[in-house]
């Protein structure tokens, strides 16, 4: 059995912002790939910016990848 994600990104909402879980821990919603780096650091992980967010083994990318933000067209 393959271990689940550490990183849980959820589907984006209507306004493209996306949940993200760390841990089975609520860390924000991000807008941008780049806020999860920020939530990573302030969670206390060391070298967030080095992570790869296309690793399936590290990221579970719930709904679209790394490249949807938006749910529907933006407003």
């Amino acid at each position: 059995m393959t271990p689940a994600a550490r990183l849980v990104v959820y589907p984006p909402d209507e306004s493209g912002w996306r949940r993200v879980r760390w841990d089975g821990t609520s860390i924000g919603v991000a807008h941008r790939p780049s806020d999860i780096v920020v939530f990573l650091t302030a969670a206390g992980l060391e070298n967030a910016e080095d992570l790869d967010l296309s690793d399936p083994a590290l990221v579970e990318w719930r709904g679209e990848g790394p490249e949807t933000w938006w749910a529907e067209s933006p407003p």
